[in-house]
C-alpha cells in the first residue's frame, strides 16, 4: 500500500482491521464499556494504595523533629509521675540566704553538676550578655589566691571560688586546689568546649586582716541581693592587695618577745626566766628578718630563729643562776612551732585533700627540722662547755592556775598579734584560749588525764568556739582558733627530747619526740572535729550535711 492510498478516507472495517495491527494486546476490545471512576479517582494508582472502602484512622498532625534533650510533647510537668531517681531520691536542695556563703558552696560542691540548683537570675552591673568569662575565671583564681596564701584550709578555697564564679552566673564550674596551684574549669553546656584557667601560689604570708577583707568580698558577691559588678570586685580586690599591716614591725617583734615569755610561766618559769625567754625570742626574730631580708628560705630562718632562746638558756646554767633553763628554751619554742600550717595540713587530710595535706604537713616537717637543727646546735655547745643540764625536769609539774590562766591568755593575744588579726578579734580569741587552758588544766593537774587526751578535749572546744564565732560574724575560723591552740603547742615535749639526743641519750629522746608529734595531731584534729561537731548541730538546709565517700572495710 502506497502513502496515498493510506492516506485515503477508509471505512470503518478497513480502520479497525488496521488499528488491531497497531494497538498493544492489554487495548479493550471493540463493544467493551468500563465505568467511569466515581470522584475523578486517578488512573495509576500503586499497589501499596487503601482500597475504597476501608477506613482508616487519620494520623495526627506530624510534629516538628526536636532535639534529643526536649519534652515530650504528651509531657506535664503538673500530672507528672515522679522523675526517673537512685531510690533513695535526690534530695532537694533549700539554700536559705541567712547561712553564711561557706556552708552553702561546700554543700554544692559535694554534689554533681548535674543535680546543682541552677542559680537565681540576678541583674548584674554589666552589658545583656553578662561579664565575660575569662575575666570571671582569672577574679576566682586571684580569690583563691589570696586565701590559700594565707593559710585557708583546701575545701574553703574550693568553696570560696565556686561561690564567685555562682554569683556571675557560672554554675558548670569545677574548681581544684592544690598546695601551690590553683585551677577552675568552666563548661557551658554538654556541646561547648569548655574554659579553663590556672595560677601558682608563689608566696605566702600570715595576713588574717586580709584574709578576712577576702571572706567579706566573697560574702558581698554571693550575696543575692547585692549586684556588684566585675570592675567594682576588681577593684576591691586590689585595695586588699594594697593595705599595709595593721601592726607596725617594732610592734611584732615585742609580740614575740611576750609570747615566749608567756609560755615559759605556762612550763615553770619565774620573772627573771620571763625576761630571758623574751630577749631570746626577740633576738631569734631579728635574725630571722634578716636572714629573710637576705633570701634564705624558711628552713634557714627557722633554724636561726631557734638558736638565741637555747643559747640565753645555756648561758643561765654555766653562770650558775638558779632558775629553770629549760623554761627559756621551752619558751622561745613556742614562738616557733608552726602550728597553724599543722592543723590546717591535718584539716586538709580529713577532708579529702591529701596531696595538699601532704605538701602541708612536709613543709611543717622541714620547719621542724629546722628548729631541731638550731636548738640541737646550741645545746651540743653547752654540753661540750660542761652546763648541767637535767632531762629529768620533765617529769616535774608545776600547777600554777592563776598564773598560768593569765599566762595563756596572754600568749593567745600575743599569737594573734603576731598572725597581723583584726583587732576586733583579738579579745575573743583571748578568751578561747584561757578556756583552753582552763579544760587543759582541769583534766591534766586534777583529773591526772593523760596530756594527749586532756589537749585533744581542749582543742576540740577551741574548734567548736572558734567556728561558733565564725558563723555569729560571717568570717574566716582561722582567726578564732589558730591562736588559741598556741598554750597548747607541745614545746616542752619538743625540747627534752632534742635534750636528750644531745647527751646521747636517743631513745629517750626519740620517745619525747613522739610524743610531741602526738599532742600535735591531737591538736590538730581535736580544732577539726570541733568544727565538724558543730556543722552537724546547724542546718546547712534541706538537703542534709556535706556529702562524702562511704567506705566499708577499706575499700
Amino acid at each position: 500500500m502506497t502513502e496515498a492510498e493510506y492516506r485515503k478516507p477508509q471505512s470503518d472495517e478497513t480502520r479497525g482491521l488496521y488499528d488491531s495491527e497497531i494497538t498493544s494486546e492489554f487495548a479493550l476490545p471493540d463493544g467493551l464499556v468500563t465505568p467511569r471512576a466515581v470522584g475523578g479517582e486517578p488512573e495509576t494508582t500503586s499497589e501499596f494504595a487503601v482500597p475504597k472502602g476501608l477506613g482508616v484512622p487519620q494520623a495526627p498532625a506530624v510534629e516538628p523533629e526536636g532535639s534529643a534533650f526536649s519534652l515530650p510533647r504528651t509531657y506535664s510537668a503538673k500530672d507528672a509521675p515522679p522523675a526517673f531517681t537512685p531510690p533513695t531520691g535526690i534530695p532537694v536542695v533549700s539554700l536559705t540566704k541567712d547561712l553564711p556563703w561557706q556552708d552553702r558552696m561546700r554543700t554544692m560542691l559535694r554534689m554533681p553538676v548535674a543535680e546543682r540548683p541552677a542559680p537565681e537570675p540576678v541583674a548584674k552591673a554589666e552589658d545583656e550578655t553578662g561579664p565575660a568569662v575569662p575575666r570571671v575565671l582569672d577574679l576566682t583564681l586571684r580569690i583563691g589566691e589570696l586565701l590559700l596564701a594565707g593559710g585557708e584550709g583546701a575545701e574553703d578555697v574550693e568553696a570560696a571560688m565556686f561561690a564567685v564564679c555562682r554569683s556571675y552566673g557560672l554554675d558548670r564550674c569545677e574548681p581544684n586546689v592544690t598546695f601551690t596551684l590553683l585551677s577552675i574549669s568552666y563548661q557551658p553546656s554538654l556541646v561547648e568546649d569548655p574554659v579553663t584557667a590556672s595560677r601558682t601560689v608563689r608566696r605566702r604570708g600570715t595576713d588574717y586582716t586580709r584574709l578576712a577583707a577576702v571572706f567579706q568580698l566573697v560574702d558581698d558577691l554571693s550575696d543575692p541581693e547585692a549586684a556588684i559588678s566585675l570592675e567594682e570586685a576588681y577593684r576591691r580586690l586590689a585595695e586588699i592587695r594594697r593595705n599595709r599591716h595593721p601592726y607596725p614591725t617594732w610592734v611584732l617583734t615585742s609580740a614575740s618577745g611576750l609570747l615566749a615569755g608567756a609560755a615559759s610561766v605556762l612550763v615553770g618559769g619565774d620573772l627573771i626566766v620571763f625576761v630571758a625567754a623574751m630577749l631570746g625570742a626577740m633576738l631569734g626574730d631579728r635574725l630571722a628578718w634578716l636572714c629573710a631580708g637576705r633570701g634564705l628560705p624558711e628552713f634557714y630562718q627557722f633554724t636561726v630563729a631557734a638558736m638565741p632562746p637555747a643559747a640565753i638558756g645555756i648561758a643561765l646554767t654555766l653562770a650558775h643562776v638558779d632558775v629553770k633553763a629549760s623554761a627559756v628554751v621551752t619558751g622561745g619554742l613556742f614562738a616557733l612551732l608552726p602550728g597553724r600550717a599543722l592543723v590546717a595540713g591535718v584539716q586538709d587530710g580529713l577532708t579529702g585533700f591529701y596531696i595538699t595535706a601532704s605538701a602541708r604537713l612536709l613543709e611543717v616537717m622541714y620547719f621542724f627540722v629546722g628548729i631541731v637543727v638550731g636548738v640541737l646546735v646550741m645545746l651540743y655547745v653547752g654540753v661540750q662547755l660542761g652546763a648541767r643540764l637535767n632531762p629529768d625536769e620533765a617529769l616535774s609539774t608545776v600547777s600554777r592556775p592563776v598564773w598560768q590562766i593569765a599566762a595563756s591568755m596572754l600568749l593567745s593575744l600575743t599569737f594573734a598579734v603576731l598572725l597581723q588579726q583584726e583587732r576586733s578579734t583579738v579579745l575573743a580569741v583571748t578568751l578561747n584560749g584561757g578556756v583552753a587552758w582552763c579544760v587543759y588544766g582541769a583534766m591534766r593537774y586534777t583529773g591526772e588525764f593523760s596530756p594527749v587526751a586532756a589537749t585533744a578535749v581542749a582543742a576540740g572546744l577551741v574548734g567548736l568556739f572558734g567556728q561558733l564565732l565564725s558563723r555569729y560574724r560571717f568570717a574566716s575560723a582561722l582567726p578564732y582558733t589558730t591562736a588559741a591552740i598556741g598554750p597548747l603547742l607541745p614545746g616542752s615535749a619538743t625540747y627534752f627530747g632534742l635534750l636528750s639526743i644531745a647527751q646521747s641519750h636517743v631513745d629517750e629522746g626519740l620517745v619525747s619526740l613522739s610524743k610531741a608529734a602526738a599532742l600535735a595531731m591531737a591538736i590538730a584534729i581535736g580544732v577539726n572535729l570541733g568544727s565538724e561537731i558543730s556543722r552537724l548541730f546547724l542546718r546547712v538546709g534541706s538537703a542534709g550535711k556535706r556529702r562524702a565517700a562511704k567506705r566499708t572495710r577499706g575499700f
